[in-house]
């Protein structure tokens, strides 16, 4: 009996008309498709082995299916890593991850109200869970402790980073802030307070204070918990 060869792949334009992202996204609206199917319309095409929702798949595996740390990855790890990505294509992957970072800031923006070094935590932990230098925040609050915006001040080494107190304050005015809350990150899990962190926030108070501006926390973030300055007593 003559053997059969095995079945062919089928490229995305010879699936079902359901099964493909774009008329599936036409049809039924975006929330209907799968992270693979989104990241898919993106790149718009595979490689001569994959195709897009293979290679989108195979990419999200590769970090876990966590959109968080694909959008901290470089461009040039993605093109090194994925045959089939080139420069444009992981410029267009990061940039679609900002944009939505962004609209999910934006919405929170407009409800968050600053209550606890908790909520300091909860609203910074996308931009520095998972990095693995320094980096240098400030948030920017109004008259009742409601976010204005957020703005990543400097990015240091493994384990230092530097608050240019001058360049924050001039910010703070240009934002009309009330108060602000320093944030910074340890890459080590280790959430003890430096020496330096203390002088920094020691000078940083003062100089909030000269200025009528509110120095209302400093908050120290890890992987999977936070310090806060102020609820250790640290801050007045």
């Amino acid at each position: 009996m003559k053997r059969k060869d095995p079945p062919q792949r089928l490229r995305i334009k010879e699936w079902e008309e359901d099964d493909r992202p774009r008329e599936k996204l036409k049809e039924h609206g975006s929330n209907a498709l799968s992270n693979a199917e989104l990241l898919a319309i993106l790149i718009g095409s595979g490689n001569k082995d994959e195709s897009a929702v293979e290679l989108s798949q195979r990419i999200l595996n590769y970090y876990d299916s966590q959109l968080e740390s694909l959008s901290k990855a470089h461009i040039n790890q993605l093109v090194g890593q994925f045959h089939g990505i080139g420069e444009a294509k992981a410029i267009t992957i990061l940039a679609a991850l900002e944009l939505s970072k962004r609209l999910s800031f934006d919405a929170q923006t407009n409800l968050t109200e600053i209550k606890c070094g908790k909520d300091i935590y909860q609203f910074m932990k996308s931009d520095l869970v998972g990095v693995t230098f320094e980096e240098a925040w400030i948030i920017f609050l109004n008259t009742g402790n409601k976010v204005i915006t957020k703005k990543k001040m400097s990015t240091g080494g493994l384990n230092t980073c530097i608050f240019d107190i001058r360049l924050i304050i001039h910010e703070a005015m240009a934002q009309l802030a009330c108060g602000i809350i320093m944030v910074h990150n340890h890459p080590s899990g280790r959430l003890e307070p430096s020496a330096q962190d203390k002088e920094v926030t020691r000078k940083m108070e003062e100089s909030c204070k000269i200025c009528d501006i509110r120095l209302i926390d400093h908050v120290i973030v890890s992987n999977c918990d936070y310090f806060s300055f102020y609820e250790n007593g640290l801050l007045h």
